[in-house]
């Protein structure tokens, strides 16, 4: 979808934009976005940032996906200047215009970003979204000129619902107001939102929450391992470990006799040798509880994604990958 046509669709007679979820957990799903959501949405972001008709927002994601349609609606809204670029993953390569007020990215364009400081210095604010934001990227962006905020949304709430600012030290996330949360007996979180047609969303998604407006992000409910008695989450071991290794990865389980459910370490590419394996488990022992240890390594050619990037977890465990 071009901008062009993301515009058309917006300012037709229909009350709803068609987008779709993401996949990661399960197949994507069609979903009708109201109009009013949105605008809802992006009034939150708008008012958070001080958009305003004078500010400039740079589309660096393609309006197939809701993070690239709501950065048009932000601009349409504030009636701010929308500048757009090809999307790839070296943003701002061929830049040269004034300083952007807001850009949005994937954690992989951020990436690039941080090592291209150049590039970088033409970003007022900077929002995250679409995957974890690593300790190596979070060091990176600490020490750059820029204000630069993790999020927390879905589809279904028409983009990001709170912030939390990227420092090297995870920062818990905080609701957009009037946006609030409870969580459910599940520990799941709950957004309150009243400005939304939803108003109320019971998410999949495990939080320690720290107060009516912030929480730490635990991992989804639906990846929850109960071994030896003991729930583990996988997305929390994942971000223990993820400067031992260079490839990507993920946490998964298996069946087992002993244990119930045993822990399994996913990694892509061709095995190791012996003596790399021998040295990824001694690090791993020294990093993790024995409760979080994995008690094997499997390698899968390549992992299963979705259209923008995502593991296919669920997807994969199901086929035994």
């Amino acid at each position: 979808m071009t901008v062009l046509e993301f515009l058309a669709q917006w300012h037709d007679d229909s009350p709803f934009v068609i987008a779709h979820t993401s996949g990661s957990t399960g197949r994507p799903k069609e979903v009708r976005l109201l109009k009013s959501d949105m605008q809802a949405s992006a009034a939150l972001t708008n008012r958070f940032f001080g958009i305003n008709k004078e500010s400039r927002l740079m589309l660096s994601l393609s309006p197939d996906y809701i993070a690239g349609k709501m950065m048009i609606v932000r601009a349409e809204e504030a009636g701010a200047t929308l500048l757009t670029e090809t999307p790839s993953n070296r943003p701002l390569e061929h830049y040269a215009g004034a300083k952007i007020d807001l850009l949005a990215v994937v954690p992989s364009q951020a990436l690039w970003l941080a090592q291209h400081p150049d590039r970088l210095a033409n970003v007022r604010k900077l929002i995250i979204g679409g995957g974890e934001v690593s300790p190596h990227l979070r060091k990176l962006l600490e020490n750059m000129p820029v204000e630069a905020y993790a999020t927390y949304g879905m589809t279904e709430t028409c983009s990001h619902v709170a912030l939390a600012p990227i420092t090297a030290d995870i920062s818990p996330f905080t609701a957009l107001p009037p946006v609030t949360f409870t969580t459910d007996q599940r520990s799941c979180l709950i957004i309150e939102a009243p400005q939304f047609s939803f108003r109320r969303l019971v998410t999949n998604d495990v939080v320690e929450l720290l107060s009516p407006t912030s929480f730490l992000w635990k991992g989804r409910v639906d990846n929850v391992v109960n071994t030896g008695g003991i729930k583990v989450f996988p997305e929390e071991i994942e971000r223990k470990i993820r400067g031992l290794l260079s490839r990507r990865h993920y946490i998964t389980s298996r069946p087992s006799e002993k244990w119930g459910q045993e822990l399994v370490l996913k990694v892509e590419g061709e095995p190791f040798s012996a003596n790399q394996t021998q040295i990824l488990l001694e690090k791993l022992r020294e990093t993790l509880p024995f409760f979080e240890l994995p008690k094997d390594i499997v390698f899968v050619p390549r992992f299963e994604e979705t259209s923008s990037g995502k593991i296919k977890r669920k997807k994969m465990q199901k086929k035994g990958l």
